[in-house]
């Protein structure tokens, strides 16, 4: 059977509608089919290839630790240096308060792990989450989202969620002595990149010591560059009780990780022990590559670039069809008239070479999140797809 019909009958779908590209290869900021053609990647593998595909930093370290072992024993256990080297790196580049992380698999794994840190920590039932914002599917991590169209089907999911609206600052008052934790994102990622504004943060921040609740950032799709600085939290002059990251932490290998200070996080090793265990979690290959990954950013000029890059995509995108264009960095949204025009042009843009996507709470919204290595020749060319291909669907 062609592959093609094999992804279609035994693998588990998604939806009705996959893109079912034919991917042969991938390097840098392309992808290839198996006839050869190419794909400019606008969207980074939702954010994942920051570095591109294959960088070379990131596959030599890959086969570095190929040849040394792969799975040892579940996480925390042994010594493992690619786990160790990782958590000093990544302690090296944020606030002091931050310096104990834990690894995991995946951004979703992450959320779920700080949603018991903070019950745990904290002593107290509830949670708080931003409407529309995206945490991840499990149920955990699923029962921070809302409006339910992505979870209706599931219920019931975790009692004591609360939700609020994303800069809306009378909502803080809903914070208070049975929170455990609020988690939000510092820009809205899924909502179709919605940043904060009126100091909205630093009063959530503000309102979070008054109460004792935690404050918990996921920099899941904002981390590692994405709106430059390598972590968003830093543009607003707070800092988290605990950060989420994964997707472009692993340069293309899965790894997630949930990051705090060692006094809150000691809070899962004791009464009970294993308060929080996983097997995979901080797989050595991942980490090789993570450190790989954030050692480049941090020594080059790439997170530096990013402001220059996102100026030119908002220059070159202009057009009577596009309603707005609002972006955090090289985190863009193009909004649209409605989800049939949108999709028509993402065919059209498929079709032409250039591989773009949508938001799950923004149908509306063309998602740009392109590999940071991206150049000025590659922004002017996928521009003009998009543009071309917007003339003729609109």
């Amino acid at each position: 059977m062609h592959l093609r019909q094999l992804f279609l009958q035994y693998q588990a779908q998604t939806s009705p509608f996959p893109l079912a590209l034919d991917v042969a290869r991938a390097e840098g900021m392309y992808l290839y089919d198996h006839s050869g053609k190419s794909y400019l990647d606008l969207i980074a593998g939702i954010g994942v290839s920051s570095l591109g595909h294959r960088h070379p930093a990131v596959v030599q370290a890959i086969h570095q630790q190929t040849d040394r072992y792969l799975h040892t024993l579940v996480y925390g256990e042994f010594v493992l240096a690619p786990q160790a080297l990782l958590a000093q790196k990544l302690a090296s580049l944020l606030p002091p308060e931050l310096d104990n992380v834990y690894f995991v698999n995946s951004g979703t794994e992450a959320t779920e792990g700080a949603m018991k840190l903070a019950k745990r920590y904290t002593g107290r039932p509830d949670i708080i989450a931003c409407r529309r914002a995206y945490h991840g599917s499990t149920q955990g991590a699923a029962s921070l989202m809302s409006p339910t169209e992505f979870t209706q089907g599931y219920q019931p999911l975790l009692p004591g969620i609360r939700h609020i609206e994303f800069n809306c600052q009378t909502c803080l008052s809903q914070i208070n002595e049975r929170t455990a934790a609020v988690v939000v994102e510092p820009v809205q990622a899924e909502w179709g990149v919605r940043v904060p504004f009126n100091d909205y943060l630093l009063k959530l921040r503000r309102r979070c010591d008054e109460t004792g609740a935690l404050l918990i950032l996921d920099e899941v799709q904002t981390g590692f560059g994405r709106t430059g600085t390598f972590f968003a939290f830093e543009q607003y002059g707070i800092v988290p009780d605990i950060l989420l990251l994964a997707k472009g932490m692993g340069g293309g290998m899965p790894i997630g990780a949930f990051i705090a200070s060692r006094h809150i996080m000691q809070a899962l090793s004791h009464q009970p022990i294993l308060g929080h265990i996983t097997t995979f979690g901080g797989h050595p290959v991942s980490c090789a590559a993570a450190l790989a990954t954030a050692e480049t950013l941090a020594s080059g000029d790439l997170i530096a670039q990013v402001p220059e890059k996102a100026a030119l995509f908002r220059q070159l995108l202009r057009h009577p069809a596009i309603r707005e264009l609002r972006n955090a960095g090289l985190l863009m949204a193009v909004e649209l008239a409605d989800f049939e025009t949108l999709q028509q042009v993402i065919r059209r843009c498929l079709d032409k070479g250039l591989l773009t996507d949508w938001f799950l709470f923004n149908n509306r919204s063309l998602r740009i999140a392109p590999p940071l290595i991206i150049n000025r020749e590659e922004i002017e060319w996928a521009c003009g797809i998009i543009l071309e291909a917007l003339e003729e669907t609109v």
